[in-house]
């Protein structure tokens, strides 16, 4: 049987096959992004890059395993603790992975922006998979032209605020986000890191996964809004955010994280905020087991969706 990637679009005689080819071509089974629809309000892109990771490579898997793992959230009607289905609010669309130059980042980082500004352009959100960290910032360029320096809600064991790392670096993003004037560091806040770093000079609040995992979900939800307020909103989700118990396909795991029922429900009471989008990075499926951490991810990017959903009611 051929591999459903490269049949996309095209029948496959076995009926068994061509359900799992069109379950596995696009996130959620959304239709194609089509940049000339201006009805389509969110569009998901996969960035397949991991040139910037600083441990375990295999990230440039993550699009295409968090599209796989989306076949189990395809339910008919309304999804729990939804009160109305999807596609009745929001209308999503899945522009399929962003192409560059393997080995030539400087290719990926003008690919990218280039992307994200045609689809802010239209006035559409964006919903996008890593990958590494580091397409946060590309993305966060992009957005930040086009809407001002933004708040940040960050969920991840690292600040990624180092400034001694490379050029290109999934450790670093943050820190040049700041330089570079992309976030409102008195806007913004960290979740769930439990890594070192300074703090009596860090830019942004943060949340420990200790102080999270003590004090549970409304209390984060107090505080992220509480400091963001009503400003535009960026998120960036790193898996690694969660425990390794919930999230082992990743490529810097480290023990102690957030619960994924502690991060639905933060990322479900991020309604009423406004949000211009999100990323989902650094799923690593060559070390994942049974789809866990695909699924994890999979499905925290549809709680945002419905977010979104949610807050047009």
């Amino acid at each position: 049987m051929s591999d459903a990637n490269t049949n996309q679009g095209t029948p496959i005689n076995d009926a068994h096959s061509s359900i799992y080819a069109t379950l596995a071509a696009t996130f959620m089974q959304f239709p194609a992004y089509d940049p000339q629809a201006r009805d389509t309000e969110v569009v998901v892109t996969g960035i397949p890059f991991d040139l910037a990771c600083s441990g375990r490579s295999g990230t440039r898997m993550g699009p295409r395993a968090i599209r796989l793992a989306s076949a189990n959230l395809i339910w008919e009607g309304i999804r729990w603790p939804w009160e109305f289905a999807l596609d009745e609010r929001l209308r999503v669309a899945d522009a399929g992975d962003l192409h560059f130059r393997y080995g030539e980042p400087e290719t990926l980082v003008e690919n990218l922006e280039a992307h994200a500004e045609r689809v802010l352009e239209n006035g559409q959100r964006m919903l996008s998979f890593g990958g590494d960290h580091f397409i946060s910032l590309p993305l966060l360029r992009a957005h930040a032209r086009r809407y001002g320096p933004l708040a940040l809600i960050h969920f991840d064991a690292h600040t990624d605020t180092y400034s001694g790392g490379t050029k290109y670096d999934h450790g670093t993003i943050f820190h040049h986000a700041v330089q570079e004037g992309l976030v409102d560091t008195e806007r913004s806040i960290q979740i769930g890191i439990r890594t070192t770093y300074d703090r009596h000079n860090h830019p942004f609040e943060v949340l420990d996964a200790a102080w999270v995992n003590d004090h549970g979900p409304a209390a984060v939800l107090e505080r992220i809004r509480r400091r963001v307020g009503n400003a535009r909103t960026y998120v960036s989700f790193d898996i690694d955010g969660l425990d390794p118990t919930y999230a082992p396909g990743t490529g810097t795991p480290v023990s102690g994280g957030l619960t994924i029922d502690c991060a639905l429900k933060v990322v479900r009471g991020l309604q009423g905020l406004d949000l211009a989008g999100m990323d989902l990075v650094e799923v690593n499926p060559a070390y994942d087991h049974a789809e866990i951490t695909a699924l994890a991810a999979a499905t925290l990017a549809l709680e945002f969706l419905y977010v979104l959903a949610a807050d047009k009611g």
